[in-house]
């Protein structure tokens, strides 16, 4: 008999800390980076996105933390005060940095050079590897330096977020007599941080020499001063705050004040600084002070402090054997047009398995066809030169009505979105810019077609962005139906979009910020009170992530009254499972995979009548409370059951890419029980392709 117990809600024990448990989830990914298991490139490519990730990480999330801390906001839900958090921030961060360098030097680069694939430090180069590269610094390099000294008429200059510096210690005089203490050397981003060396044997499909560019600049910085000495060299990188904040209640032009936030983005305050591990102390105090940073903002690096750079070897290195094998995913019949096959019945879609194809020729089709009179769509993330945006533009040319709907506040995206806007907007295509205050997150593609005397609509709906690349790396799930009652919705979500429309009564889908919370926590509410008149009662549910406070203490419930509760929460989940009285029927698992996974599946047995949705949206305050999203029924049963199988059961049943979270907020990788047959959940659906 399960004891019930009232959650009070200022229990801050109940809460993991979000902003350490999205930090965490990167040592999950490093932890693919260790796995023997994994090819090596794979391996070092895990490496790198850990690495990425991190950057993001302080750009965003601890960027957060120290606004709240400098405006003085109370305490979060975790009950930590910001000082706190940064401090406890700190000290994960250094962890695992130490751990990316370690895996880096004891591990892949070892393996890397079994290979045949070496990244030389200095003391590693031959003469001739050394002039060639003396003769690459002064011929590519040097050029496009500008080195500045330090002196009153020269102050500190301003370092652009997560660039490559070098500052130099000098001793001598300069032409005009000054006296050379320290000087700033600014590596352009038009430099490659990668450099291969020619191939001295004759072997370029066996041979993989490079250098960073950071040894480069150390090893001939002497050369950027001639007549003076050089007493040591030091490179440095500064990770910014890269949040952009408008008052979009307070500009007249969104569009042109993002512009213009973006100009500055790149300087905005520092949060960050890797800086060589030989570096004297007064240099680092010196470039803290410059930098307004604290001792906990330092991280001291024994190798180059872009780490993540070698992402490049990745691209460059033709060996198909130390790479995942090449995946064709399984593509749609195109005997017929999409339209034909719709009207029939739904289309479903498990990216990257599914290939992307159906999404593009939906748009491309319905571009060309007479009997198209109008499309609408939303773009979060469409990627560079976009198929999608071709297509809409060449149905704006065909006379088709096109509205589109772009999130100019696409995190890291904005300036990509804003060109596309322009793109759009001058081939004819109406752009509106979703809703003032919430962001348009919601995955969405309408079209209206005459068919007879009738108007019909196609919907695509998604958890993923309509982005060709991110398809093909990301786990989503599409859904392409001439449903009425869907179609019904989603234009309704349009109109408020476009226009000025009240909320409005949906029939099949709940749309943040307005049903989608109290949808879930409804269901959510169903399953207890099916569990407390003794029927059986569970709710599986998958996401990227997990924080909002109210759902979390409605599960908390949900689990004392005895539901079974299995989530699936790749990254920062702030629930804490397992607590005796509190929340011992969840179970949390992590999956890290090759594959990123970004599906939002939620699925309610109701007794027997079970419910499946797909969502573009986690369970986090931001999606419920601050985005438009939408949360779409899979209505067709045999398609909710392979949704069911492939994205939860599935995932359930991983005991190789599995980390189930513990009550301690650590997670532990999942492996077979004894007489259980290994089971990875994405080679599983890899397999299915080759059925």
């Amino acid at each position: 008999m399960i004891t019930k117990k009232k959650i009070p809600l200022n229990d801050s024990s109940l809460y993991f800390n979000r902003e350490l448990s999205q930090l965490d989830f990167n040592f999950r990914v490093l932890a693919q980076a260790q796995n023997p298991e994994v090819p090596l490139m794979e391996r070092l490519r895990f490496l790198c996105i850990s690495c990425t990730n991190l950057d993001e990480f302080f750009e965003i999330r601890a960027a957060t933390v120290r606004h709240a801390h400098d405006l003085g906001l109370a305490r979060g839900a975790d009950g930590l005060s910001h000082e706190n958090i940064l401090t406890r921030i700190h000290d994960r961060a250094a962890e695992l940095v130490k751990a990316q360098y370690a895996c880096f030097y004891d591990e892949l680069r070892p393996a890397l050079e079994h290979e045949g694939i070496r990244l030389l430090d200095r003391p590693e180069w031959t003469p001739e590897q050394t002039a060639w590269l003396r003769d690459y610094f002064r011929r590519e390099i040097m050029p496009v330096l500008s080195p500045l000294g330090l002196d009153p008429a020269h102050p500190f200059p301003k370092i652009l977020n997560k660039t490559l510096n070098i500052v130099v210690r000098l001793q001598g005089r300069d032409a005009f007599g000054r006296e050379a203490h320290l000087a700033i050397v600014r590596a352009p981003r038009s430099l490659p941080r990668i450099i291969r060396l020619p191939d001295a044997d004759g072997d370029g499909d066996n041979y993989h020499d490079f250098v960073f560019l950071s040894s480069l600049l150390s090893a001939f910085i002497d050369e950027l001063f001639p007549g003076i000495s050089v007493l040591g060299a030091y490179q440095f990188r500064v990770t910014r705050n890269s949040e952009l904040l408008v008052d979009e209640e307070d500009v007249d032009n969104l569009a042109l004040a993002l512009r213009d936030e973006l100009i500055g983005r790149g300087y905005l305050r520092a949060m960050r600084l890797e800086i060589a591990e030989q570096c004297p102390p007064d240099i680092v105090r010196m470039l803290l002070d410059n930098f307004e940073l604290t001792e906990n903002a330092v991280y001291r690096i024994n190798g180059p402090v872009n780490l993540n750079r070698v992402i490049q070897v990745y691209d460059e290195v033709r060996r198909p054997e130390l790479k995942f094998p090449p995946m064709i995913p399984r593509q749609l019949d195109e005997v017929e047009t999409i339209f034909t096959r719709v009207s029939r019945g739904d289309v479903l879609m498990h990216h990257p398995f599914d290939s992307f194809n159906p999404v593009l020729e939906l748009i491309r089709q319905a571009s060309e066809d007479s009997s198209v009179l109008a499309i609408k769509q939303t773009l979060y993330r469409a990627g560079k030169d976009s198929q999608i945006v071709d297509h809409l533009v060449q149905a704006a040319r065909n006379g088709k009505d096109v509205t589109v709907v772009v999130e100019l506040r696409a995190r890291f995206d904005e300036e990509a979105n804003l060109g596309l806007a322009d793109r759009l907007q001058e081939a004819g295509v109406q752009v509106v810019y979703g809703v003032v205050g919430f962001k348009t997150h919601a995955k969405m593609l309408l079209i209206v077609r005459r068919e007879g005397d009738a108007l019909r609509r196609y919907v695509h709906l998604g958890t993923g962005n309509y982005h060709s690349g991110t398809a093909r790396a990301y786990t989503d799930i599409g859904l392409i139906t001439a449903n009425p009652e869907i179609g019904e919705d989603v234009h309704q979500i349009f109109q408020q979009l476009s226009g000025l429309a009240s909320e409005a009564k949906l029939k099949r889908l709940l749309q943040s910020p307005f049903t989608l919370m109290s949808g879930m926590l409804e269901r959510i509410e169903r399953e207890a009170e099916h569990a407390r008149a003794g029927r059986p009662a569970r709710i599986i549910a998958k996401m990227n992530a997990l924080n909002e406070p109210t759902v979390v203490r409605a599960l908390y419930a949900a689990s004392q009254a005895g539901v079974e509760i299995d989530l699936i929460v790749r990254g920062a989940c702030t629930l804490r499972p397992g607590l005796l009285g509190v929340s011992e029927n969840i179970r949390v698992r992590s999956i890290v995979g090759r594959f990123l996974e970004h599906h939002r599946v939620y699925w309610f047995a109701n007794d027997g009548a079970p419910e499946l949705f797909c969502s573009s949206a986690d369970w986090l305050e931001r999606n419920l409370l601050r985005r438009v999203e939408t949360c779409f029924p899979i209505l067709d049963p045999g398609l909710a059951s392979r949704v069911k199988s492939e994205t939860l059961d599935n995932y359930l049943a991983d005991n190789q890419d599995a980390w189930d979270l513990q009550p301690d907020g650590s997670y532990v990788l999942a492996h077979p029980a004894p007489g259980e047959a290994p089971q990875s959940a994405q080679d599983a659906l890899l397999a299915k392709i080759c059925e």
